[in-house]
């Protein structure tokens, strides 16, 4: 199973698109992919920015790599979702 760790922030508006965004998404990918959604701000969420060099919400962790941070292109996520399936 392949983990995508979602970094949000409260009143992020990118992280809201990229929500919306990965309900489109992920659906198609479900048998092979687990969204974990966590508060940046949480102690867990400032080891992971701080591991990652995440500089902007949100940030998205793809089985241990950085994948993205302030967005996401559709494209590129799918991309990266069939290369994993």
């Amino acid at each position: 199973m392949n983990k995508i760790q979602f970094l949000t922030m409260v009143g992020c508006h990118n992280c809201e698109a990229v929500k919306k965004l990965f309900n489109e998404v992920i659906p198609e990918f479900k048998d092979s992919v687990e969204v974990e959604e966590i508060d940046m701000m949480s102690t867990e969420g400032q080891e992971l920015v701080q591991k990652y060099g995440v500089f902007a919400s949100p940030g998205i962790i793809i089985n241990d790599e950085l994948f993205a941070t302030g967005g996401v292109d559709k494209e590129k996520l799918v991309e990266k979702l069939k290369e994993l399936s």
